[in-house]
């Protein structure tokens, strides 16, 4: 940042988007911790946010992979829009910096932990589609998104479909997945999803929406039985 520069101008040179009205800019960095009107906080910005993501990314995967079937689209849409993609971007443009945080929240590692930032990053998103229409919002996605999807190595394999061929290929019945939990206000829950296996242990995963949780459970299975690792797919569940 140049020295003597505002904190906000600058954050607006790094995404790219100039705001008409800062009051927006403001909220979407404003945690709750640190305001005692909720309204005031990036939480309502955040549910806009997440759904203008999801349409930008969906658009411009569907443009940009033309022969691409339904489900490796939705899988490239589930990869971009986590909260840990977001919580990336996030890094990036440094918005741990300019976040408004309570001395509590800021104390014990706020600024970079991947939850606040994933939800500062969608609520940005919201300022800018309320501040600036869709256009920019899309423009702004595409920016900051854009060598993600491209970057994405090897065939994108969805979790619970590989769970099913693998356990199908042992002479298994299907996976059966169960909410065990859920935590959360009602406008950001968070689930809890069991996926228990005849013959084996089961595992848990957790997520803001109830098919992430299904997936990260898969993926605990998978990770757990070596076919894959944290990062992704280490052989086809057919080699196993």
């Amino acid at each position: 940042m140049a020295q003597g520069m505002d904190p906000l101008a600058a954050l607006e040179a790094r995404i790219g988007y100039g705001f008409a009205d800062r009051k927006l800019l403001t909220r979407a960095l404003t945690h709750t911790s640190a305001t005692s009107n909720p309204a005031d906080s990036y939480q309502r910005l955040e549910f806009l946010g997440d759904r203008v993501l999801a349409l930008s990314v969906a658009a411009m995967a569907y443009e940009t992979y033309p022969r691409a079937e339904e489900g490796e689209l939705a899988r490239r849409l589930n990869a971009l829009v986590k909260r840990e993609t977001c919580a990336e971007i996030g890094r990036r443009l440094e918005l741990g910096a300019v976040m408004r945080l309570g001395a509590g929240e800021a104390q014990t590692g706020g600024r970079n932990r991947t939850a606040i930032l994933g939800d500062v990053t969608e609520a940005l998103i919201a300022a800018i589609y309320l501040d600036g229409g869709f256009e920019p919002a899309c423009a702004f996605v595409e920016r900051h998104w854009r060598d993600m999807m491209m970057s994405a190595r090897g065939p994108l394999r969805d979790a619970k479909t590989t769970l099913q061929e693998w356990v199908q290929g042992r002479g298994l019945p299907a996976p059966v997945y169960r909410e065990v939990g859920r935590s959360g206000p009602d406008h950001d829950p968070e689930f809890t999803i069991a996926v228990d296996l005849a013959g084996l242990d089961g595992a848990e995963g957790r997520g803001r929406s109830k098919r992430e949780a299904e997936q990260n459970a898969a993926t605990a299975i998978l990770v757990r039985e070596g076919l894959w690792s944290e990062d992704g797919p280490i052989v086809a569940a057919s080699e196993r």
